[in-house]
């Protein structure tokens, strides 16, 4: 089992979208960034990546690269995703917070569950994302930008066994996982 964190943070600008967990929001700022700016995808990302131990998504998609230019942080988690198992390693689960003074994201907040759950071929019962304010201080508290914390927890595929020799008994409570489809 390992644990990562994650975190992110933009400065809200005019003339951009407001993207966050792969859903535009209507406002009249978007977060200022070398991608779509997404924050809640950035903290997923870096915490699925720490919790494999490969860097972080400045490691993999510099924003020196013209190639992440404006690109939507949904095709990058399926990149992290493509890189997590190669690993060997299957998401548990993901728990993130993104911290806004506004818009109210309460709405949006189940197209980025969904969003999120599609990316990386999960279901969306193991994606969970809250939104709160800071009432008012700090960076976020004044409009000034938006951030996002997440949390996740992979196992390695290697941790379970299955014999699919016929008539075994072995991998009889086998559940499956991201990278198995044998069920039970």
């Amino acid at each position: 089992m390992r644990i990562g964190t994650g975190y992110d943070v933009h400065k809200l600008v005019l003339e951009r979208n407001l993207i966050l967990g792969g859903v535009r929001i209507p406002f009249e700022k978007g977060l200022l960034g070398h991608s779509d700016a997404d924050v809640l995808i950035h903290a997923i990302m870096d915490a699925l990546l720490g919790a494999a131990a490969l860097g972080d998504i400045g490691k993999h998609f510099p924003d020196t690269d013209s190639e992440y230019k404006g690109i939507s942080s949904i095709e990058l988690l399926k990149k992290v995703r493509i890189l997590i198992e190669n690993k060997l390693y299957f998401i548990e689960n993901i728990d993130a917070t993104i911290i806004a003074q506004s818009p109210k994201l309460s709405s949006f907040l189940p197209e980025m569950v969904s969003n999120i759950a599609g990316a990386l071929e999960m279901e969306e019962d193991r994606v969970n994302i809250k939104a709160t304010t800071e009432e008012g201080l700090g960076f976020t508290g004044e409009g000034l930008g938006i951030a996002a914390n997440a949390v996740c927890l992979l196992e390695n595929m290697m941790n379970y066994q299955y014999d699919a020799t016929p008539n075994s008994d072995a991998g009889r409570n086998c559940s499956g996982c991201n990278g198995c489809s044998k069920k039970e």
